[in-house]
This record gives C-alpha cells, sequence and structure tokens, in this order.
C-alpha cells in the first residue's frame, strides 16, 4: 500500500485534484463550459441609419474620448515641451473636431454581455475577454453621424472650452444635460437607462 499511496501524493503534488479520481477520492468538478459568439443584432440594430437608443450613452462616451484624444493631440504639437498646453487658435480647434468626427471609427463595434448589448472600442470599458465584438457594418457610419451632430449642435467653440476645463465637464456637456445620451444614468444605479431622446440634427 506505500508504494502505492505515495504515487497517489506524486500524482496529486503534479496534477492537481484531476488525480482524486484515480486514487480513489472524489472525482473533481467539471469546469463550466464557456463559450463566445456574435451578438444577436434586432432589426433596428441591423438597419437602422440611427444609432440605437439603449447604445447612445456607449456612443457618446466614445465620441467624447476621441474629440478629447484629437483636441489634445493638436494642443501638443503647439506645445513640444509638454510643460503646458497651449490653446488652439479657432482654425486650429476646429480643424481637430472636424478630424475627430471624420475618422474611419474602425475601432469600434458591438459586443453582447450577459445578454445585454454595449458599444466597445476605445475609451469604453473593456468587457469580458469571451466577448466578440462585431466590427464595421453600421457602427462607422452611425458614430461619424452622431459626433457631427453634437458639434452640429453645440458648436466648436463651446466644444474646445469644455475640453480645456477638463475630460469631465466635456463628458457632462456631451451626455449628461438635459438632453444627453447618458442622462438617464444619473442617480439610477442598478436599473435600465431612460431612453435618451435624440438630437433635432438627427431627426
Amino acid at each position: 500500500m506505500r508504494p502505492l499511496l505515495a504515487a497517489c501524493v506524486a500524482l496529486s503534488l503534479l496534477a492537481g485534484r484531476k488525480a482524486e479520481g484515480m486514487c480513489g477520492g472524489p472525482p473533481a468538478p467539471a469546469e463550466p463550459a464557456r463559450s463566445a459568439s456574435s451578438p444577436r443584432l434586432s432589426a433596428e440594430e441591423t438597419h437602422s441609419a440611427h444609432m440605437p437608443e439603449h447604445l447612445r450613452c456607449d456612443a457618446c462616451r466614445a465620441i467624447a474620448f476621441q474629440i478629447r484624444e484629437h483636441l489634445s493631440k493638436a494642443e501638443s504639437k503647439r506645445s513640444p515641451s509638454k510643460k503646458a498646453s497651449v490653446e488652439l487658435r479657432e482654425s486650429e480647434y476646429m480643424e481637430a473636431l472636424e478630424k475627430s468626427c471624420s475618422q474611419s471609427w474602425d475601432g469600434y463595434g458591438v459586443l453582447e454581455v450577459n445578454g445585454v448589448k454595449r458599444l466597445a472600442g476605445p475609451g469604453l470599458p473593456s468587457q469580458e475577454p469571451m466577448s466578440v465584438m462585431m466590427m464595421g457594418g453600421p457602427w462607422p457610419g452611425r458614430l461619424h453621424k452622431m459626433c457631427h451632430s453634437y458639434v452640429g449642435e453645440l458648436g466648436e467653440e463651446q466644444l474646445y472650452w469644455a475640453h480645456r476645463s477638463g475630460p469631465a465637464v466635456l463628458e457632462e456637456l456631451l451626455c449628461h444635460g438635459a438632453k444627453g445620451a447618458c442622462a438617464g444614468l444619473r442617480g439610477a444605479k442598478g436599473r435600465a437607462p431612460a431612453p435618451a431622446k435624440a438630437l433635432q440634427n438627427e431627426l
């Protein structure tokens, strides 16, 4: 029995819990199978020209991130020392805002986590590693359209000075105002966001 016991101890050390079944111990519980599949899109998510209501908050945050990135990059070009960002001239921040909206938006797509559709990409929270993101399709065009709507609705100057006041101020202006896409999330922890009103330019 001693050689058998020693072999079981060695197997337990090398193979962990899998060896218990071989040595008469309780079998190791089976690990739950994990699978990843592409999100199943509704007719609205597939065919609508506009961003679906339940994805507008994510989209707004992505747009705020890209606007901030493009304006910060333009400011850094005028201030190589990086000691302090230099204010852009009107023509410069207008150009940066145009670039932020007219980019390809190829890094964004939609995924499904626990049955909930979310927009994913730069500037948005990372999701489950097993999630499959559906990129391309209608999402870049919707972000492009929504970004230009924000610029047209709020104006380049107001957006730029919100950016100069800090990332939170810019996102507040874009996403959390009276007509903001994320307005329904405020104070609604644990509840689904209320439908956001579409901008007039998108109607």
